[in-house]
């Protein structure tokens, strides 16, 4: 029995690891079984039923003119895709091959403006009980191509996050690390794509990157050839190979870069930080959202690059801060610049679309018109103060005659209205090729023949109601109306009769038919065969179109930050190689968006190193350290800073510990969190770093948390020695600043007293000093916290202070208490008659509890412990000489 289109379909499905097939029948790509319900749900085709061999399949399809949208909405949705295209077999029959397999990270047609990466990762353990990782980011729809290895899984899982790529090839024992597979599947948005092991195999990954960039390639980035980054690049071209895309040519580069050239910013600093998105998930709020205002889609994505890749080359970064300070300092030529980059088409996609064989006539169109925006940006720069900017320095990397030798040609050859397809004719200026203008003038003197044929026929043959027309049933012919049909020479043949006409050929009209059929086909496989020619011309200068499109990219990103900072005010900061973060008037770069906001000054130095933020919640000490961090993350990504001046110290590194949730799927509280994040920054952080400590201790019990906290203070100081932001409500950590050298107290003032007239105003300045209360209760007033329960709180607050017992109410209304009261002596809940309040502990009464009860010797060491603990005025002692007195009189009692 031969095999039927369905049993095709499902042979073909089964070759491949692909989660759908789109097989070409035809006219159409369908899919069939649960591929076609699948899609039927998700892009919502009709289903239909194809029978095959007695059985019914599901079946639903899309015209070959449709695939690409078809395709990159299921791709774009996660879906891995293959495609199978139809071909004649030599028996004239029509059998299938998948040509390509689209999948998140190779998505050559892809809608989204952001980089699209296809990452893997290669563990490479160094036998000194920390694993090394070999990491490749490879975005095949601009040709970037990056390596790097690092140090342990923390790092690892945080350049994936940097780069957030689409699909993730993890190596052999990475996918077997169950820990770190479920930490990147929980903070990346990539489908995970398992690849043979071999392909990760040493030697063939040497061999595929030398074959693919060069046999020196290695030596001259840099890069030893043991490398698990090499492993990683060599899986990545691996798995492109069998795409069958064929955008290697537009992978010309393999950029070797190391982790320290840039800010460590670990995954959940980058979160905490909201630099692209929010806490919430959206991308609306964000840093890189706030600041964006570029014009072009390379702009836009080089911006965000510069955002969550901030650089540690002062030199680089006063290049783009010079740039920024033109820039913004020259509307009109700002402006003359962005109108001209809003005509400029991205160049690096346009190269890769190009290598892939899948650019159409429109897409060389657009590569001419946007090499022609690099002599327009000259033109907008010269004469103007930008020309003594970078600016001119950074038109000028891609070969700007070879760019306009290219333009030309492509001027030459394109037609300023393509058609959309390439198969049509219609593309190439005349002029272009002799052969194709001979072609072309043949075929328009037959089209002028058969234009005019009915109106020689009505007067040679005196017949009225005749046309000429074409179909592909009866190919040209000569339609008369019936009441004239009896009049026509002898030489019409009768092919067709219609209701109210007859349709006639002619030996003439036969021979004409097939010479304009050979010179469209002709004409068609010429026009074809030049357009592939120019396009593989095209991808031939991949690297010059992405090194003129990286330059364009540029002046975009420049661009915006510098129209951000004209209209909000920002400086540019002072970047030096010392220890400083002297910051004048700073502003949340987010929030000074939204709400009128109060500046604050900031000054760190190795001699004031360490500040302890004391303050009410909602005053505004998270808003203060994360500017903190924003304002030294803008200096080394280029930008100007929200503040009226500023000195910053270049730092390696910032890290967060802001706040926790719950990761009880991975079996992690809240509290496990908060310490794992805690370890962290102590285990990374160096001297040249800024760390942003945003309560630590909170989530276990009081003395606990302080001690944990105080230990955390102490070791950040005297051994990390980072320069460090720590808000807390633990108020015992203040008396630090006395002991340390490098800790000072600032707080966030508050006007007012609870209970009073005007109550309590947040005034969000911060002064130094540590603060002088909590405003807890306040806050859950504000927090809209039912009125007893805050009443109660103030009541429960007042008898803590004054040292008071605690009743515990009951639940029978009308203040009854339960017979149980708490006692601040022994910290617990006790008997006691109902309604007692036991204000008071009497040291003989107690005295006489400590023995046996029938007249046996007084425990003397508890009876001096309860006299010194009667004769201490909590008033007049801080709250940590307070703690150790405690620790003393419980070691004293357990002796």
């Amino acid at each position: 029995m031969s095999q039927g289109i369905v049993e095709e379909f499902l042979s073909l499905k089964s070759e491949t690891d692909a989660d759908l097939l789109m097989m070409q029948c035809g006219d159409f790509y369908e899919l069939f079984a649960d591929d076609a319900e699948t899609v039927a749900d998700e892009l919502d085709l009709t289903i239909s039923q194809k029978s095959s061999h007695g059985s019914s399949y599901p079946m639903a399809g899309v015209p070959l003119s449709e695939l690409t949208p078809y395709l990159t909405a299921l791709v774009e949705r996660g879906y891995r895709v293959a495609v199978a295209d139809q071909f004649d077999a030599d028996d004239g029959s029509k059998y299938r091959e998948i040509t390509r397999l689209a999948s998140p990270g190779t998505l050559v047609e892809t809608t989204d403006d952001d980089a699209q990466y296809l990452a893997a990762v290669v563990e490479d353990s160094t036998g000194n009980g920390e694993s090394g990782y070999g990491l490749a980011f490879a975005d095949i729809t601009t040709g970037r191509f990056l390596v790097t290895a690092v140090d342990g899984a923390d790092a690892a899982s945080a350049e994936l996050y940097r780069f957030a790529p689409s699909e993730l090839l993890p190596g052999p024992d990475v996918r077997n690390d169950d820990a770190l597979l479920s930490r990147l599947q929980e903070r990346l948005d990539a489908t995970h794509t398992l690849r043979p092991s071999d392909e990760f195999g040493p030697g063939r990954a040497r061999h595929r990157v030398r074959e693919r960039f060069g046999e020196s390639t290695l030596e001259s980035i840099g890069l030893d050839e043991d490398s698990p980054a090499v492993q990683a690049a060599g899986a990545i071209l691996a798995y492109v190979e069998d795409t069958g895309l064929g955008v290697s040519a537009a992978m010309s580069r393999l950029q070797h870069y190391r982790p320290d050239d840039h800010l460590d910013l670990d995954a959940t600093t980058q979160r905490n930080l909201e630099l692209v998105e929010t806490m919430q998930g959206g991308s609306e709020g964000s840093l890189f959202d706030t600041i964006d205002a570029t014009v072009s889609s390379p702009g836009r994505r080089l911006l965000r690059e510069w955002i969550t890749r901030p650089r540690r080359d002062q030199e680089l970064l006063a290049r783009r801060h010079d740039a920024v300070e033109s820039l913004a300092s020259a509307a009109l030529a700002r402006e003359a610049l962005r109108d001209c980059l809003d005509d400029a088409y991205d160049l690096e996609r346009l190269a890769s679309r190009a290598a892939s064989g899948s650019a159409d006539a429109g897409d060389l169109l657009a590569v001419k018109n946007t090499l022609a925006v690099l002599p327009a940006l000259e033109e907008a720069i010269d004469g103007t103060p930008l020309a003594t900017s970078p600016l001119p320095d950074v038109l000028a990397k891609p070969d700007r005659d070879t760019a306009a030798d290219l333009r030309d040609e492509l001027d030459a050859a394109l037609r300023q209205d393509p058609p959309k397809t390439v198969t049509q004719g219609g593309i190439f200026r005349e002029g272009y090729d002799e052969e194709l203008d001979e072609l072309i003038e043949r075929h328009e003197e037959l089209e002028q023949f058969l234009d005019t044929l009915a109106d020689r026929e009505k007067r040679e043959h005196g017949l009225s109601h005749v046309t000429v027309d074409r179909n592909k049933t009866d190919g040209y012919y000569i339609q008369v109306g019936k009441s004239v049909a009896d009049q026509v020479p002898e030489h019409y043949r009768e092919v067709k009769t219609l209701k109210n006409s007859k349709r006639f050929v002619t030996d003439e009209l036969e021979e004409k038919e097939r010479e304009i059929m050979r010179v469209e086909e002709a004409r068609g496989d010429l026009e074809y065969e030049l357009f592939e020619e120019l396009r593989e011309h095209v991808a031939d200068h991949a690297e010059l179109l992405q090194d003129a499109g990286r330059a364009v990219a540029e002046v975009d990103a420049l661009a915006s930050l510098a129209d951000h900072a004209a209209r909000n005010d920002w400086t540019r900061p002072e970047l030096t190689d010392g220890d400083a973060l002297h910051v004048e008037a700073g502003r949340h770069p987010v929030v000074e968006t939204t709400t009128e906001f109060v500046p604050n000054d900031l000054h760190l130095d190795r001699d004031r190193r360490f500040l302890i933020v004391t303050g009410p919640n909602m005053s505004g000490k998270s808003t203060y350290m994360r500017q903190a961090a924003l304002i030294t993350l803008l200096a080394q990504a280029g930008s100007f800073v929200p503040a009226r001046a500023a000195e910053v110290g270049l730092v390696d590194g910032i890290y967060t510990r802001v706040g926790a949730l719950d990761e009880l799927a991975q079996g992690r509280s809240t509290f496990m969190v908060e310490m794992q994040e805690l370890s962290n920054i102590l285990h990374s952080a160096t001297e040249d770093s800024l760390v942003i400590l945003d309560e630590v201790g909170r989530g276990t019990a009081t003395y606990d948390g302080i001690s944990i906290a105080w230990a955390a203070t102490e070791y950040l100081h005297n051994e990390v020695r980072a320069k460090t932001l720590f808000a807390t409500h633990y108020h015992e950590l203040t008396t630090l600043a006395d002991h340390l050298d490098g800790v000072a107290n600032v707080h966030v003032a508050v006007d007012g007293e609870p209970g009073e007239e005007n109550d309590v105003t947040f005034l969000r300045t911060v002064r130094d000093g540590p603060t002088d209360r909590s405003y807890g209760i306040h806050v859950a007033d504000l927090a809209g916290v039912p009125g007893p329960v805050v009443d109660r709180a103030g009541d429960v607050l007042d008898r803590l202070r004054e040292e008071k017992a605690i009743e515990a109410r009951g639940s029978g209304g009308g203040g009854d208490t339960e017979q149980a009261v708490f006692d601040l002596s022994s910290g617990s809940f006790g008997g006691g008659a109902e309604g007692s309040t036991r204000e008071s502990v009497d040291a003989d009464t107690t005295a006489e509890a400590v023995g046996d009860g029938a007249g046996s010797t007084v425990d003397e060491e508890a009876v001096d412990v309860l006299d010194e603990l009667d004769e201490t005025d909590v008033a007049e002692i801080s709250p940590v000489e307070l703690m150790q007195r405690v620790e003393e009189w419980q070691s004293r009692l357990e002796d």
